[in-house]
């Protein structure tokens, strides 16, 4: 077996006065695939930052074979000191990289290079810190939550992308698909420990679900035997000084080991308040269309939703899935066509935008709105403190500021406000972005229980496969097409994945172009580094071409060489033919450049 490229070793870390890392041990061998898996605040994190060497550990021991690259990936890269997206990515190549690596990765991620970091939208941040740790070719991977703010089609070419590669992988993900694709062994970090299986995420449930019942057991055995042994104290206490004393102290040992059990976090209890029925039709498009300046985003597009359904909407960022969902729910009118809601409608919304958020309040603020210390859930009070432990948050957090809190607290914060609300139809934008896999059960769990409706925009695809009834997808100019079923039934219908999109060809999710929601806002194109080279280099190739064609004009003028030699004759006439095929090929390439270079610098 090849010696590890990183190990950890009796690895112990504490914050405040709990271990969040008791004795950790792991070990990743060259090529392999471990996924690291836990509940939110095990340490995750924190224990990739120690295996990148940016971290330290109160004790233990952190090795990486010598002449071994190490890249890792954070949840929020830090761009400071860098002008452009480019150079960002090309600061973390070693001295012998390719630095046209790093330029051919930014574009298959949908960037131009030239990006202002101060004004990255969270998905193109992720897409260019993925470019940065890429780039190198690493021998070891570290991902923490790669596919955080990604569309579905850039997620499956980093999955195909990171398939195909031989580094070393140690994922964080809650993308149970992704995982599922990728890992082939799995590290379960649970309460400061690690257990580890050489299988990948799709045994991890069914294992994990036989270890907790295995340990409940065992702490019943211990629970037993501690009656038994009190029962003796109390009735069965012989003449035997000795034989008394040393059973005395094994029932002060097992009530310490009772004491120092660690218990599983206990599961979220996530239930939306449910308003009264609404109408069996809850929502009728009729040939709906809404277009910004010339950009067709919904065009012509019929639905009818009825009650109980759950409809998942995806595509790439840009597509528009947003403004259908406004659109399907009366939050802005149809340039064409007609949007209809039905009758009894209470809907609640869950907004991907946690920004939306006051960062200096506390919690407790964010749930009562700043009044009182109730909740009004279903219409009826309940005390902050309780209602914020039905979603894992400890009391001692209900004055804790939010610009503290973890992604998935926010999370689980956002779900609590919306859940509050009555409602017959949820609206729910990326619910599943930063929840531990536990929550995440809870989460399906409730949606499936839900009497009313749900409309869903999600790029998680075994959450989109366990929910929804029907799936919609953009096919391009402003069309939507609904398919029966979850994700998967939606692409074999199709035939087909989803469409990557094309880099810059669709205006970014990203702070400075928001204004690309109205009228004439769309973002300046610019040429891309493909097309760039290709304006360099296409005139030398057409001169070669061209010299290349005049060379077998000269061996065909021969009029003597049909009848002296058919076999020279015969592949010169084949490989002029090719030549003035590729030469006209390339002729109109260039052109069809030129002038989009002159229509951007006239722009």
């Amino acid at each position: 077996m090849a010696p590890p490229l990183i190990q950890l070793k009796d690895i112990k870390l504490t914050f405040g006065g709990t271990p969040l890392l008791s004795g950790v041990e792991l070990s990743v061998s060259p090529g392999e695939r471990v996924c690291l898996i836990g509940r939110n605040g095990s340490g995750k994190s924190t224990l990739l930052k120690i295996a990148a060497g940016l971290v330290d550990s109160d004790s233990g021991s952190r090795f990486v074979q010598p002449g071994a690259t190490v890249r890792y990936l954070p949840q929020e890269p830090d761009f400071s000191g860098h002008a452009t997206t480019l150079s960002y990515v090309e600061a973390g190549l070693g001295p012998g990289d390719d630095h046209y690596q790093a330029r051919y990765l930014v574009e298959q991620l949908g960037l131009t290079g030239e990006e202002d970091p101060a004004h990255l939208s969270g998905g193109e941040a992720r897409r260019a810190a993925l470019a940065r740790v890429l780039a190198p070719s690493p021998d070891i991977l570290l991902l923490d939550e790669p596919t955080n703010h990604l569309d579905l089609t850039t997620i499956e070419w980093l999955e195909n992308e990171l398939d195909g590669r031989r580094s070393a992988l140690v994922l964080i993900s809650h993308d149970r698909r992704f995982l599922t694709n990728l890992s082939r062994a799995t590290a379960w970090l649970d309460r400061g420990q690690i257990r580890q299986i050489d299988r990948g995420f799709a045994a991890f449930e069914a294992w994990r679900d036989e270890v907790l019942a295995e340990e409940e057991r065992e702490q019943h055995k211990l629970d037993r035997k501690i009656v038994n042994e009190e029962h003796w104290l109390r009735y069965g206490v012989s003449g035997r000084r000795k034989r008394n004393v040393k059973r005395l102290a094994n029932l002060h040992a097992l009530r310490q080991q009772r004491r120092d059990y660690r218990g599983t976090a206990g599961s979220a209890n996530l239930a939306a308040s449910e308003a009264d029925k609404s109408g069996k039709l809850v929502i009728e498009a009729k040939g709906a269309s809404k277009a910004y300046g010339e950009r067709k985003i919904v065009d012509d597009f019929s639905i009818r939703i009825q009650r109980g359904d759950r409809v998942g909407i995806v595509g790439p960022n840009g597509a528009g899935k947003t403004t259908l969902v406004n659109l399907l729910t009366g939050a802005s009118e149809p340039d064409g066509g007609s949007v209809r809601l039905g009758v009894n409608l209470e809907m609640a919304t869950l907004d991907q935008h946690r920004e939306s958020l006051d960062p200096k309040s506390t919690l407790a603020e964010a749930l009562t709105g700043g009044r009182g210390d109730h909740v009004m859930v279903g219409g009826k009070p309940k005390h902050v403190v309780s209602y914020m432990e039905d979603f894992l948050f400890a009391r001692e957090q209900m004055r804790t500021p939010l610009e503290v809190l973890s992604g998935g607290e926010r999370g689980r914060l956002m779900l609590a406000r919306a859940l509050a609300k009555p409602s017959n139809l949820l609206v729910l934008d990326e619910p599943t972005n930063d929840l531990d896999l536990e929550t995440l059960d809870v989460l399906e769990d409730m949606l499936g229980d839900y009497e009313g409706t749900v409309i869903l925009i999600s790029h998680d695809r075994d959450f989109l496969d366990r929910i929804v009834t029907s799936v919609i997808v953009p096919e391009g100019n402003g069309k939507w097409v609904e398919y029966a079923g979850g994700y998967s039934d939606m692409l074999a219908q199709r035939g087909a994945d989803l469409k990557r999109e094309a880099p810059k060809a669709a205006a970014p999710e990203k702070k400075e172009t928001k204004a690309a929601a109205a009228p004439g806002g769309a973002p300046k194109r610019k040429l891309s580094f493909n097309e760039k080279h290709a304006l360099e280099t296409l005139p030398k190739t057409i001169a070669k071409l061209q010299a290349e064609i005049e060379k077998l004009q000269t061996v065909l003028a021969d009029p003597s060489l049909y009848a002296t030699d058919r076999k020279k004759f015969d592949a010169a006439s084949a490989a002029i033919a090719t030549a003035q095929t590729e030469l006209t090929a390339a002729e109109d390439r260039w052109l069809e450049l030129e002038m989009l270079r002159e229509e951007i610098e006239s722009a």
